[in-house]
């Protein structure tokens, strides 16, 4: 496991949105998966305790302008996302956190609009930068495109990357394991979330 010191780590949660994992779902098979497995509830629990232990949290989040200016179109992903009847709009609950995740004063949100990962086109390597951050550890949604995007792009960077493999999500569910063993476990440190708030509890 890589050093997970305070002071030099922070835990992401990609998408973990109203408009993709809420009750309103634009993917309704996606947020079934995410709330019924536990997934959720295990990263909330792990922002929970992530805080009590000084790590930063940092959520990213997708979302479109209302009118679509500079949203990709360059794939069928992207193309299907803007006539699903629950759009990622900025500014609407779509594109808010979802319980029971929670959003504290000390959290950042990041935002993008375009691609399909977080660290591409954002602030957010910028941040960790200035944060210190050298370990990142990835939780959320989906197994299927977004979290493997978002661990190459963290390793390309040189962070130190950890997926907890049950909190992290994809349809169907045997997508997730085999994303893990034939894809991520290659490149990041893989453990569970249960052992990450025993390494984080004496903190909280």
């Amino acid at each position: 496991m890589p050093d997970l010191d305070p002071a030099t780590t922070a835990l992401l949660t990609v998408e973990c949105q109203n408009g993709v994992v809420g009750e309103e779902s634009a993917l309704p098979e996606l947020a079934k998966e995410a709330r019924d497995s536990g997934m959720l509830a295990r990263v909330a629990a792990l922002v929970d305790a992530a805080r009590g232990a000084g790590v930063q949290v940092v959520h990213a989040v997708a979302e479109r302008r209302p009118d679509g200016r500079a949203a990709n179109t360059n794939a069928r992903l992207f193309r299907a996302a803007g006539r699903l009847p629950v759009r990622q709009l900025t500014g609407s609950s779509a594109v808010e956190v979802a319980a029971p995740l929670t959003v504290a004063e000390q959290d950042l949100v990041v935002r993008r609009l375009h691609g399909l990962s977080p660290m591409a086109g954002t602030d957010l390597d910028a941040l960790l930068r200035n944060l210190g951050v050298r370990t990142l550890v990835v939780t959320g949604v989906s197994s299927n495109i977004a979290i493997p995007n978002t661990v190459f792009d963290a390793v390309n960077l040189g962070y130190q990357v950890v997926v907890p493999s049950d909190a992290i999500a994809g349809v169907p569910a045997s997508c997730t394991a085999e994303v893990i063993r034939n894809s991520l476990a290659l490149v990041a440190t893989v453990t569970t979330a249960e052992a990450l708030l025993t390494q984080w509890a004496p903190a909280r």
